[in-house]
């Protein structure tokens, strides 16, 4: 049975639909459990006094990191709600990491799993909430006169690693 992740050798066959075409969900049922960690990344673009404002707990909605850990963590735990395809899986572990820069606030969001099927989604959707958070919680310092976004902006979102260890 290919991994939920995986998608299949030949290309023959698509994993998430069914022979007449309907979207399913793939059935791990039968796949043993596995230990397994994935680990996302992204950055949000903001000006520079706005990230001075948040190293310096300055900014008016309250502690900006502290908020955007907690919406990454709660993310983590719901994605399996938000995409479609996702099992709902036993969270065992998440670390956040924020590395604040001169212009930027870059999040590391780990999580790990012991289960049928990988959490690299969970980790995604961990980074993009958090980091939209962040967004949230600065906007105020970030609008031009226009009220638009000029400066700001999240990208470089992706898995930077994933890892599965089979039991003994």
């Amino acid at each position: 049975m290919p991994d939920e992740d995986e998608s299949d050798a030949e290309g023959d066959d698509l994993t998430h639909v069914d022979e007449a075409g309907n979207v399913q969900m793939v059935d791990v049922g039968e796949k043993p459990d596995s230990q397994r960690r994935a680990v996302a990344r992204g950055t949000v673009r903001l000006t520079e006094s706005t990230v001075e404002a948040v190293r310096d707990d300055e900014i008016g909605k309250g502690d900006v990191l502290a908020t955007a850990r907690i919406g990454a963590i709660q993310a983590v735990k719901h994605t399996w709600e938000t995409i479609p395809m996702c099992h709902q899986i036993p969270i065992t572990n998440v670390e956040t990491e924020f590395d604040v820069g001169e212009a930027e606030v870059t999040l590391s969001v780990a999580v790990e799993t012991t289960g049928k099927t990988g959490c690299e989604m969970e980790a995604l959707e961990g980074v993009t909430t958090g980091l939209n958070v962040v967004w949230d919680m600065v906007k105020a310092a970030e609008k031009d006169d226009d009220g638009q976004y000029p400066d700001t902006r999240i990208d470089d979102v992706r898995v930077v690693s994933k890892e599965k260890r089979t039991p003994e």
